[in-house]
């Protein structure tokens, strides 16, 4: 009995962990449009994605991808996915990607297109198309895309605050860029080094450009654990000698933000002015999935299970060792038997 139901317990934990196994990036179809199973390409080699930027796309925490050519009727589009550890990492990475001149859709999370090429993410899953025809049905198949790729669970789920703090007046579309790491930021040209960031003290830094009636220039904002660590990056920033000035800086509790360029002081204060530490600004949250509850469920009974088992084991020994202490301490002692309980005998003989 107690072998059979080990070997249960094993099976049952060997299926949860291929339930719980990450599935493809892409799925087999969408919306009418069918992979051809010899075109998917998969691995986790960041340079098969992008060979010029592969520490970049590390540094957001690159986790694997897959590249495949869908078809419908006498049409085809080529989709390149690459999966993070996070969405944090996907949004980045949607940034760095992400140019002046594409538009914006509404697809995914956050999307733009340039002709027949789409950007967009999804949780933790970047989406680059090409397609072959732009239709009027082309976004809606997209949309259909989006919704049937795999979600992230768990806080891996969620969106980084910082980007609800850039300004939005005055902003060149598509130009605010988060950055993770040193890579990324000396790759977009920001102006402040990565020695004076500090990214062991915060991984949270956005970099955008400002167009004006009077010039264009940057703004490179950090948010530090606490405004302490701010104040004292503040002091390393104001006297370092920092190409591309003049700088102008602003701190805001743990923000601290630096602008420069082609601005004159009167628009490069006002634009300063507009960074506001507010503890209770969210860009976006964490999304609530249904294959949280079932996993939660799950892990929720195995957890019932296993105390139910541990406390009956714990019971059984302490009554059982007890009883059997009792009898070798007091061998003529009986526990839970009376002495003067009689046996009636009948002498069927």
């Amino acid at each position: 009995m107690t072998k059979r139901f080990f070997i249960a317990i094993l099976v049952t934990l060997a299926g949860l962990a291929a339930f719980a196994q990450e599935p493809p990036p892409l799925p087999p179809a969408f919306n009418g449009w069918v992979v051809g199973q010899t075109t998917i390409k998969a691995g986790s080699s960041a340079s098969a994605i992008d060979a010029a930027d592969a520490a970049v796309l590390t540094e957001y925490g690159f986790s694997d991808y897959e590249n495949a050519t869908y078809t419908r009727n006498d049409r085809s589009m080529q989709i390149k996915a690459a999966r993070f550890k996070d969405s944090s990492g996907a949004f980045g990475a949607f940034t760095f990607y992400a140019q002046p001149q594409m538009q914006k859709e509404d697809i995914g999370d956050r999307a733009v297109s340039n002709n027949s090429r789409v950007l967009f993410f999804r949780g933790n899953i970047l989406v680059d198309v090409t397609l072959e025809r732009v239709t009027a049905m082309s976004a809606a198949d997209l949309r259909a895309l989006a919704d049937a790729l795999p979600r992230p669970h768990g806080e891996g789920a969620g969106l980084p605050s910082l980007p609800g703090n850039v300004p939005t007046e005055s902003l060149v579309a598509n130009t605010a860029r988060y950055i993770e790491g040193p890579v990324a930021l000396e790759r977009l040209g920001v102006p402040i080094p990565a020695v004076l960031l500090d990214f062991s003290k915060s991984r949270d830094v956005e970099f955008a450009t400002y167009r004006t009636h009077n010039g264009e220039g940057t703004l490179t904002l950090v948010e530090y654990p606490t405004p302490q660590i701010a104040a004292e990056r503040l002091k390393a920033w104001q006297s370092a000698s920092l190409p591309g000035g003049p700088f102008y800086f602003r701190r805001s509790g743990p923000l601290l933000a630096a602008a420069n360029g082609n601005l004159p002081e009167s628009d490069a204060q006002s634009l300063l002015a507009m960074v506001n530490y507010d503890a209770d600004v969210t860009w976006n949250q964490a999304r609530h999935d249904r294959n949280d509850d079932r996993y939660g469920f799950i892990v929720a009974l195995l957890i019932l299970v296993g105390i139910v088992l541990a406390a009956a084991t714990i019971i059984g020994l302490m009554f059982g060792g007890f009883r059997i202490w009792i009898r070798k301490l007091l061998p003529g002692y009986r526990p839970g038997q009376r002495d003067d309980v009689e046996i009636i005998r009948l002498d069927l003989k």
